[in-house]
């Protein structure tokens, strides 16, 4: 039996989401939320990433991406993931004594594919998006997401989300339009 969420054709989209284990607040953090953002502009300028929507949440991230070519989408993925949890580790890493960096490091000494540190959860849920009426759905559940967090009273105040690109500003990472 198969996993149901796979990339199974690299050259389409995908609404992916990338959660930390436990639903820690990691992203509370600005140092840590620059480690996501850096991490995503050097995939889409070296890696060939297609970022069409994003949100960065406190404890999660929603993407609609996609990629043509080499590297696939899951090396960009996995690539992004590693990247990502090896930088904050470094950050969390001089709060030693933070719940949170222990709660990480207990989860990654429970999971055999990790040595002692885990910060993502292992699947990013990849689901195709199959019509545009998906994408429009999907794209607004990302912008929506910190209106139903209650961080903000409108999806365009959300700095850490492209829905200030889709009402006309430019948000902080390269949209690509198709």
């Amino acid at each position: 039996m198969g996993r149901k969420y796979k990339i199974w054709d690299s050259d389409r989209l995908y609404f992916v989401t990338f959660t930390i284990v436990e639903w820690i607040r990691i992203f509370d953090n600005e140092a840590n939320m620059n480690i996501i953002i850096d991490s995503i502009k050097y995939c889409q300028e070296h890696k060939g990433l297609e970022v069409y929507a994003w949100v960065v949440m406190p404890n999660h991230l929603h993407m609609i991406i996609g990629r043509k070519g080499e590297p696939t989408l899951s090396q960009i993925i996995g690539d992004l993931k590693s990247f990502t949890s090896r930088q904050i580790r470094k950050e969390l890493k001089e709060g030693k004594e933070s719940l949170a960096y222990q709660i990480l490091v207990l989860n990654g000494l429970k999971n055999s594919r990790n040595q002692d540190f885990q910060l993502w959860q292992q699947h990013s849920h990849p689901i195709e998006i199959t019509s545009d009426y998906m994408f429009d759905q999907k794209a607004n559940y990302i912008h929506l997401n910190p209106v139903e967090a209650g961080i903000v009273d409108h999806p365009e105040h959300w700095e850490y989300s492209s829905a200030i690109d889709y009402h006309g500003g430019k948000g902080l990472l390269d949209i690509t339009w198709e």
